[in-house]
Formats: C-alpha cells, sequence, structure tokens
C-alpha cells in the first residue's frame, strides 16, 4: 500500500480531515487539523483517496491517549474520534456541520456541539449489537470491514454491559443485541441466520426492554431501535415539547416515530380535544408505541412509510417532528410537508450532510430556520444529532 507524509486541515464530515497530495484530496482518518502524520492509503477514487494515520509526527495539542482501549487504525472501528480532547472533538464536530450547513443547505451557522448531559465522554451507550467471528467470538467490526475485532471493551459502554460474553461461544457469524434498560437490567439477544429464516434466542433477561422517558415506560424489543445514549430519549422529548409550542385542540404528525417518545409528549400537549399522528415503518416500534401509549386514544400509530402517510392525512398538521435514519427526510416528504401547509417543523437529524440538504429543501419552500442546534450524542466517534426548528 502507498505511505505518504502529510500535513492535514480542516475536518471533513465522515471523521477524517482533509490534505491534499499531487493535486489530490486525501481523507486522512484519526488524525486532527494541524498534524504531520504518516499515513497509509486505503482506496485510490480517482481524484481522492482515503488513507489512515500510521504514525503521528508532530501532533496537534489536543490529541490525547485513546480514551477506548480497543479503537484506532489497527484496531476497532467504534470510537474513531478517542484520541481527541472531548472538548476540542465538539469543537471538530461543531464545524463540520456548518461547513455541511452552508454548501448543501444554503444556510450560516456556527458553533460548537454541545454535550448531552454530565454523563461524559465514556460510559454513555447502553444498547449496543456485537458481531460473531467464523470461530464463535464477540466482537466489533474494523472501519467499513467484515472483519471482526474479538476484543469488546469498547469506552463507550456502561460499565458491566458486556460482562461474561467475550468468553462464551456463540453461532458463527451470528449478532448479540445487548441493552441494559432503565431498570438497570441487562437483555442479551442473539440473532442467526438459519437458511431463509433468522433464529432469535433470548439469552439473558428478556426479549423486551423497559425504557423510559419522563414519567411514561416502553417496552421495547432488544432488536429494535432505542436512543443508545443514556440521557438522549429523555433530552429530546424535552426538547421536541419545547420548539413545538402546542396548545390543546391542535394536531402534530410524529414521522419516523419510532415507539412513540415524541408522540407522547405531543399527545400531552394537545390534550384530548386535538390530534396526534404517529408514523413508522418499523412494526415493532409500531407495537411498542401502540403499548406504551393506550391511554391516549388521540394518538393514532400508523405503521407504513411516511409519504404514503402523510400524503393520505385528511387535515394538515400544525406541527410536523422529524427524526428520520441517516439518509433523511429527502425531496418527498418534504415536499408533501410543504404542500400540505405544516406552518412549523422539528427537524432532526443524526448525519450532518443529509440533515443539511433537508434544511436546504425546507428553505426552498419558504420555510425560516429559527434554531439550529447541534448535540455530541455520541461521544468519542464523529456522529452528530442536529436539531432544526423551521417555521413559515
Amino acid at each position: 500500500m502507498t505511505e505518504l507524509t502529510l500535513t492535514v486541515g480542516a475536518p471533513a464530515n465522515g471523521g477524517s480531515c482533509v490534505a491534499r497530495h499531487d493535486g489530490r484530496v486525501v481523507f486522512v482518518r484519526y488524525a486532527l487539523p494541524g498534524e504531520r502524520v504518516r499515513v497509509r492509503v486505503t482506496a485510490e477514487r480517482g481524484s481522492y483517496w482515503h488513507a489512515e494515520t500510521i504514525e503521528v509526527l508532530e501532533a496537534s495539542q489536543h490529541r490525547i491517549a485513546s480514551l477506548c482501549p480497543i479503537a484506532g487504525v489497527d484496531g476497532a472501528g467504534c470510537c474513531d474520534l478517542a484520541f481527541a480532547e472531548p472538548e476540542a472533538a465538539r469543537v471538530l464536530k461543531g464545524e463540520v456541520v456548518a461547513n455541511q450547513l452552508a454548501r448543501l443547505g444554503d444556510q450560516q451557522w456556527c458553533g460548537a456541539a454541545e454535550a448531552l448531559s454530565a454523563t461524559g465522554p465514556t460510559g454513555w451507550r447502553t444498547r449496543v449489537r456485537l458481531a460473531v467471528d467464523a470461530d464463535g467470538h464477540a466482537g466489533f467490526h474494523r472501519y467499513r470491514s467484515d472483519e471482526v475485532i474479538t476484543d469488546i471493551r469498547c469506552a463507550q459502554l456502561i460499565p458491566g454491559m458486556v460482562d461474561g460474553l467475550a468468553a462464551a461461544s456463540w453461532p458463527p457469524a451470528a449478532q448479540l443485541h445487548v441493552a441494559v434498560d432503565d431498570d438497570a437490567q441487562r437483555h442479551v439477544v442473539c440473532t442467526a441466520r438459519q437458511g431463509r429464516r433468522t433464529a432469535t434466542d433470548v439469552v439473558e433477561g428478556s426479549y423486551q426492554a423497559v425504557q423510559r422517558a419522563g414519567e411514561r415506560g416502553w417496552k421495547v424489543p432488544v432488536t429494535a431501535f432505542w436512543q443508545a445514549h443514556r440521557d438522549a430519549a429523555r433530552f429530546y422529548s424535552s426538547l421536541v415539547a419545547d420548539w413545538a409550542q402546542l396548545g390543546a385542540g391542535q394536531t402534530a404528525w410524529d414521522l419516523y416515530g419510532g415507539a412513540g417518545v415524541f408522540a407522547a409528549v405531543l399527545g400531552e400537549a394537545v390534550g384530548e380535544s386535538g390530534r396526534v399522528v404517529s408514523v413508522d415503518t418499523s412494526r415493532a416500534a409500531s407495537r411498542a408505541a401502540r403499548a406504551a401509549l393506550s391511554d391516549l386514544p388521540h394518538i393514532s400509530v400508523v405503521n407504513d412509510s411516511v409519504r404514503r402517510a402523510v400524503a393520505t392525512q385528511p387535515t394538515r398538521a400544525d406541527v410536523a417532528v422529524l427524526d428520520p435514519p441517516r439518509a433523511g427526510a429527502g425531496r418527498d416528504v418534504i415536499d408533501l410537508l410543504a404542500g400540505a401547509d405544516v406552518p412549523r417543523v422539528v427537524h432532526i437529524g443524526c448525519e450532518a450532510a443529509s440533515f443539511a440538504r433537508d434544511i436546504g429543501l425546507y428553505r426552498g419552500h419558504g420555510y425560516a430556520v429559527e434554531k439550529i442546534r447541534v448535540f455530541d450524542s455520541f461521544p468519542l466517534t464523529h456522529h452528530v444529532e442536529c436539531a432544526a426548528l423551521l417555521t413559515r
């Protein structure tokens, strides 16, 4: 493989920093702006290359000893910013979001990512999915690789979360879903392909984990989505309730609603005279939402695509809350919201580029960006969570 010595510049979306070599852009992982590093080229894409740092020749003042014992260029792909001071990492994440907003959303913003809570950069994750290698050992994948690193001491995990799992033998190529719920109960579920079907084995605890936000509880399958950060569900619920500014008798759409965490606070705001429609494609999430919200009959849980559900609503919403997957909401959904004349939108995105693109689509329909906040919801990694309040 080609090795180069480079001085790296600004952070790029995806966890790399930008360097240049003979007219090519080189995206360098495991480096900080201003560092001089020796790198190994991992992929050549014509006018740009990807590389990873194998030696730091001149280190940034913000480089620290890695906070994750298994992450790095020759380790697992779990904590790709574990070598950066947490405060400096939040600044870098803010710079990435600002750049994406300017390029893709025609929106000016500046600031650092905010710490989600006082939990700190380690010990914040309560749900994780582990891979199993051909020998039956659990572990984490290398970055963009099928190879499994059979060391599961990731610094993101709360203490004790994976105790005993490394020593056990598991079905080759299976996946282990591990959750520590809000009753401090650990649940371990193993899923493995058997021909055309997937076998599910509850190894410890139960298939459903108890999760809470505010005064309400949910029973969510361990294999289904729930916020990974122990404080995220409560934090985002409070944010949505504050930004939605709903009153009694109004209507809200909770799009990509999952288990209905946001639907709960929206339903409380509009009261029995109001209406909330929560939409998600996951059957497991919709079942969890119906069970948790059964005492709120003015909340309808729809198991369907957001596009179809919005297109068939008989009345417009006063507020739409969107929390789409990494790909974002996209043009079709945002066109429908604008066509339905929804005057207030709370949009949450977990990928900077798709979030910025969606902001640009809203702006193209005449929406004004009232607020943007960026959260360090995934410490030790390059990932962020972004939230915007838009009005028209």
